[in-house]
Parts: structure tokens; sequence; C-alpha cells
């Protein structure tokens, strides 16, 4: 009867481990999405101010 217990404890303290790294990774990796982000957006604004504001979903192709 231990031996069940045993795993399920394991098995939460593993998945504790995976969330906690899991969020650092997350956290050191988030200035790098921002400046990828502000990147888009600025592109973004760019094509509308060239288009006066209007916009074409076929041209809003940013190669993802």
């Amino acid at each position: 009867m231990i031996v069940p217990i045993a795993v399920v404890l394991i098995g939460l303290g593993a998945l504790a481990v995976i969330g906690v790294v899991v969020g650092i990774l997350d956290a050191a990796q988030a200035g790098a999405w921002r400046r990828v982000a502000a990147e888009r957006r600025r592109n973004w604004e760019i094509r509308q101010a060239a288009t006066g504001g209007r916009s074409d979903s076929r041209e809003d192709d940013d190669g993802d």
C-alpha cells in the first residue's frame, strides 16, 4: 500500500520541479519575446501607415 502512495508523491514532486524549471526558463526568455513583439508591432504600424489604415488579410503575412 505504501508503494502507490510513494509513486504518486514522486510524480507530484517531479511535476513541481518541472513547473519551477519551466517558469525560470520562461522568465529568462521573456525579454527576447518582448523584443520580437515590439519589432512586429513596429512593422505592422509601418504597414498601416503606408496603406492608410486599411488592411487586407492576404497582406498581413508576418512569416509565421
